[in-house]
C-alpha cells in the first residue's frame, strides 16, 4: 500500500495520543469478537474500546497495571477485563477469528498443512511465582515459551512453562491438542534441539530437523519464519522479560500480542 495523505489519516493513531491505540478500523475488527453487555445488572460505566487500548498501552509499553495513564479507565477496571477475558475464553477466541480472517485473506485453507516451532528462554521478574527454572543451555533463570507457527507466521499454540525443561520434553505441551484444532498438519519443523528419539515420540506429526549451519551466516529456510514471529513479539516491551506471576497470564500476553499485530494487517490491508 502507498502511503498518501488520506491513508495516512486512516491510519493515525492520535485518538489519544499513544501510539499502541486502534484505529476506527481495527476496532471494527476486535469489537464483533467482544462479550455483550449483559441485559440485567448495572450497565457499563467504560468504553470497550477505552479499556482494549489500556491492555494494548500496557502491552508495548511495558509499564505496570497501577502506572496506566489516568485517561485510561482506572487501572483495577483495564485487568478486572484482562483477567476476566482471560478466564472465559475471549481472548483466544478473538485470536481464532482474526486468525481465520487471516488466512482468508492470504488465500489459504483454514487448517494450514505445515507448522515451524521453537521455544525462547526469558528471564523473569520478582513477582514469579510457578514454573521458574534453569535453561543450562542459555544460562538464563526463568521460563521458555514455546511457540508453534504456521508458514505465515501466525502463532497456532502458545505454551510457556519453566526454563529448566528441555526442548524435546517440551515438545509435547506445546503440541498438546494441536492436531484436534489443525487436524490437516502433515510435517512440523524444528531445529537441532528436537532431534532423538524423545522429540519424535512426542510430536504428532513427522519432524523435519533442520540444522545450523555452523561455518558461516546463513537464512535457514523455514525456521527464519518463527524467528520472525518472536521478533514481533520482542517489539512489545511487556514481553522482553516475564514479569508475569503466572505462566497462563505470560500465555495471555502473547496470544494479544498477535492479536493487535494481526488486527492491524487486517486493517491497513482489507477495505471494510
Amino acid at each position: 500500500m502507498v502511503w498518501k495523505s488520506d491513508t495516512r489519516r486512516d491510519y493515525a493513531r492520535n485518538r489519544c495520543g499513544y501510539a499502541s491505540s486502534t484505529t476506527d478500523k481495527e476496532w471494527e475488527r476486535v469489537l464483533p469478537q467482544l462479550p455483550k453487555e449483559k441485559a440485567r445488572g448495572r450497565p457499563r460505566k467504560h468504553d470497550l474500546r477505552r479499556i482494549v487500548d489500556g491492555i494494548f498501552y500496557l502491552l508495548q509499553s511495558g509499564c505496570q497495571w497501577d502506572m496506566l495513564p489516568k485517561d485510561f479507565p482506572p487501572w483495577q477496571t483495564v485487568y478486572r477485563y484482562f483477567r476476566d477475558w482471560r478466564k472465559d475464553g475471549t481472548w483466544e477466541r478473538l485470536h481464532d477469528a482474526l486468525y481465520r480472517d487471516i488466512r482468508d485473506f492470504e488465500g489459504r485453507e483454514e487448517s494450514p498443512g505445515f507448522a515451524i516451532v521453537d521455544s525462547q528462554s526469558v528471564k523473569t521478574g520478582p513477582d514469579a511465582r510457578e514454573m521458574v527454572g534453569f535453561d543450562a543451555g542459555k544460562k538464563v533463570k526463568g521460563r521458555k515459551r514455546h511457540i508453534v507457527v504456521d508458514t505465515l507466521g501466525m502463532t497456532l499454540k502458545v505454551k510457556v512453562h519453566g526454563a529448566d525443561l528441555q526442548d524435546r520434553d517440551g515438545l509435547a505441551l506445546a503440541c498438546e491438542w494441536l492436531v484436534q484444532r489443525f487436524p490437516f498438519i502433515e510435517k512440523i519443523c524444528a531445529d537441532g534441539g528436537y532431534q532423538g528419539p524423545v522429540a519424535r515420540k512426542n510430536s504428532p506429526r513427522p519432524l523435519e530437523i533442520i540444522k545450523r549451519n555452523q561455518s558461516a551466516f546463513q537464512v535457514l529456510p523455514k525456521r527464519w519464519i518463527v524467528e520472525r514471529t518472536l521478533a514481533w513479539l520482542g517489539i512489545n516491551r511487556r514481553l522482553a522479560k516475564d514479569y508475569e506471576r503466572f505462566a497462563k497470564t505470560a500465555e495471555t500476553f502473547i496470544q494479544i500480542a498477535m492479536i493487535k499485530l494481526m488486527t492491524r494487517r487486517l486493517a491497513r490491508f482489507i477495505e471494510f
